[in-house]
């Protein structure tokens, strides 16, 4: 049988704070990306081709300035 493994309370707190992280960074670009790309007639169920490739971009954008962001604060906090 396998034995269990001790549950160390340090490595759930990161996982927690891992977690959080990344459901702001989803909500923020969900917030962001729906208010410059998606109108608010709602004439269609689905996103329009504009709409969908406005979406496209917008994510990739944040994505690469959240990723430029994060690796200039690790560099800062190294010096």
């Amino acid at each position: 049988m396998r034995q269990q493994q001790a549950i160390d309370p340090q490595n759930i707190i990161m996982a927690e704070q891992e977690l959080e992280m990344v459901t702001d960074l989803f909500n923020r670009i969900s917030d962001s990306c729906y208010s410059k790309c998606v109108s608010r007639q709602y004439e269609q169920h689905q996103l329009s081709d504009p709409e969908s490739s406005c979406v496209d971009v917008c994510v990739a954008k944040f994505t690469e300035i959240n990723t430029k962001v994060g690796q200039k604060l690790q560099t800062m906090g190294q010096q």
